[in-house]
């Protein structure tokens, strides 16, 4: 399998944008062998919004990697129940440790926190991260429109943007559903 993976190259058709978290690993959810999937994982599955090219920009360059010279036809953000970034982020008090890479990091879905807590002041904290961590991955399709070699492919056709949600504790994948403007069984 690898020989021919090594003399073929890689093809695949689906990029994953996942977590890093070691619960969630997207070869094993979706049953796939080596070559399947294109995956980059980084802390609560986060897409940041197009840049300058000032900096590092790890998940950028491996989406651009992905899109531009793989040509995928997907890209899936998988986002996931019990997520500890999404945890760091709704304890609001904690992101201004100036010394925190995780703080500055999570503070690109901030606007799904605030949704959240805006919209369900009175629901419980494990209902709040819960939808948090299902808003974190809308801001997240949202920042893959803002790179023109993305939004241009999708209004051609040629790739698709999925949002879904791996509840760890029903072991179910829910996909959004734009339609109803939520989560659904896949």
């Amino acid at each position: 399998m690898y020989r021919k993976l090594v003399e073929n190259g890689q093809t695949p058709k689906v990029l994953i944008v996942g977590c890093c978290d070691s619960r969630v690993d997207p070869a094993l959810i979706f049953d796939c062998a080596p070559g399947d999937l294109f995956v980059i994982r980084n802390v609560a599955n986060l897409v940041p919004p197009a840049e300058d090219r000032v900096g590092h920009h790890g998940t950028t360059a491996a989406l651009e990697y992905g899109v531009r010279n793989l040509d995928v036809a997907h890209i899936v953000v998988l986002g996931h129940a019990q997520c500890g970034g999404i945890r760091n982020l709704m304890q609001a008090e904690r992101l201004n440790q100036a010394d925190s890479f995780i703080d500055d990091w999570m503070k690109l879905v901030e606007t799904a926190r605030t949704s959240v807590m805006l919209n369900m002041p009175e629901a419980s904290k494990d209902k709040q991260q819960r939808a948090c961590e299902q808003q974190a991955i809308l801001v997240s399709l949202k920042n893959l429109q803002t790179f023109s070699w993305i939004s241009e492919r999708v209004d051609q056709g040629s790739l698709t943007l999925h949002g879904w949600y791996f509840d760890i504790d029903e072991g179910q994948l829910l996909g959004y559903d734009a339609d109803t403007q939520s989560f659904i069984k896949l």
